[in-house]
């Protein structure tokens, strides 16, 4: 698993939005968030593709990126590290924890369900 600072991410998150793109076209995605200095970004871009997150392109003077996952499979691997971590892998004691100190809403708590609902359907 590639191991991201939350610059990288953040850099690779404004990639995933819309990909391929130039770097001018990330620092644009970014410049409404952050107030980095676009020589920063490019740094990011760099070390991105040298941990194998980024593969690039070139076309004339410009640098094309691509992403070398996918959103959905990264936050896979995280969540299932985290959980690993923090929770000896065991999703029901972050589940629990949330819901007593009630940060879960009913839309979670029924999103919830649904999940669980299907999963038990598909074990059959």
């Amino acid at each position: 698993m590639i191991e991201l600072s939350k610059a990288e991410f953040d850099v690779l998150d404004a990639l995933w939005i819309n990909y391929p793109a130039t770097a001018s076209q990330i620092i644009e995605r970014l410049s409404d968030d952050k107030q980095w200095h676009e020589k920063t970004i490019k740094t990011l871009l760099g070390r991105l593709v040298k941990k194998g997150a980024l593969t690039f392109e070139k076309e004339g003077r410009q640098y094309i990126y691509m992403p070398c996952m996918e959103r959905a499979d990264y936050t896979l691997k995280e969540s299932q590290n985290f959980i690993e971590r923090f929770f000896s892998g065991r999703i029901a004691p972050l589940v629990s924890g949330f819901a007593k100190s009630e940060q879960l809403s009913q839309q979670d708590i029924n999103e919830l369900k649904k999940v669980i609902d299907d999963w038990e359907k598909n074990q059959k």
